[in-house]
């Protein structure tokens, strides 16, 4: 498959995250590659949610293989991660779901092995401005992706592209956070998807171009469930896929920390270790 349109390149934005839990439990999340522009240059990052990375007892990235820079489908290479939770940094804000670990020592790692790794980062220029995000309708299409409840392509080590709509305006902090809510199904194994908005033309019509990167408008985070018959709660969308998110329980509502956020959390890096 040549990686040629922006469809094809949703397929590797991600990589998959393995997880052994404290009480010895696996379990199984979404990272996401972001590319970064700074004053020092251009950075590459791992990003994913805290929640995926706290309290685990050890854990692993999985990459597809590249040669000579084309993907070698359903070639993955495992990266284990010593000191897992201590590897990643956190947003600044603890109450913000989200981590980073830089890119460059995880391709050296595998180039150590004769190992080339291959990434399709998102370009954090999608991102949405306030601008950007004032011209979203109320009601907008979005697709994400990732392992839901740990399903892949495990012959083609691929992810699972999915569909749905907000369900809140982007133009809005849901609850005056930096978040909104999308009317997808959202299981565990989706936490750390990025979930992308198409973009429109002048006309306002979707812009079907193949070559038109999409909105990189979010992470998705916790889903609503219904705790009992007059309350629903959101939820951080577990990593184990033994967790006790139960399918009968969700209202297919996911939450979605927004873009902005995950600026917030490069800037903290390169703030702290570029100055």
């Amino acid at each position: 498959m040549h990686v040629d349109t922006a469809a094809k390149r949703l397929l590797f934005h991600t990589v998959r995250v393995d997880t052994v839990l404290a009480d010895g439990s696996l379990g199984s999340g979404t990272a996401f590659v972001i590319e970064h522009q700074h004053t020092r240059g251009r950075s590459r990052f791992v990003v994913t949610n805290r929640h995926l990375v706290e309290g685990v007892q050890r854990g692993a990235l999985v990459f597809t293989r590249a040669h000579n820079g084309q993907p070698l489908i359903g070639q993955r290479f495992q990266i284990d991660i010593e000191d897992f939770p201590q590897a990643w940094f956190c947003h600044p804000q603890p109450e913000v779901d989200l981590a980073l670990v830089p890119l460059r020592p995880l391709l050296e790692a595998a180039q150590a092995q004769g190992v080339e790794l291959y990434v399709q980062p998102i370009d954090s220029r999608t991102m949405p401005n306030a601008a950007d995000s004032a011209a979203f309708d109320a009601l907008e299409d979005v697709l994400f992706v990732g392992y839901p409840s740990g399903v892949w392509d495990q012959v083609n080590a691929l992810p699972i592209l999915r569909r749905g709509s907000t369900a809140t305006a982007l133009a809005l902090d849901f609850e005056g956070r930096a978040e909104f809510l999308i009317d997808a199904a959202v299981y565990p194994g989706s936490s750390g998807s990025p979930v992308f908005v198409r973009r429109r033309r002048s006309d306002g019509a979707p812009d079907d171009t193949s070559q038109s990167a999409p909105w990189f408008a979010g992470v998705v985070a916790a889903v609503f469930f219904r705790e009992e018959a007059s309350r629903l709660v959101p939820v951080p969308v577990p990593a184990s896929v033994g967790g006790t998110v139960l399918g009968s329980e969700m209202i297919d509502l996911g939450l979605v920390i927004k873009a902005s956020a995950v600026q917030e959390l490069l800037a903290a890096y390169l703030g702290r270790w570029l100055d």
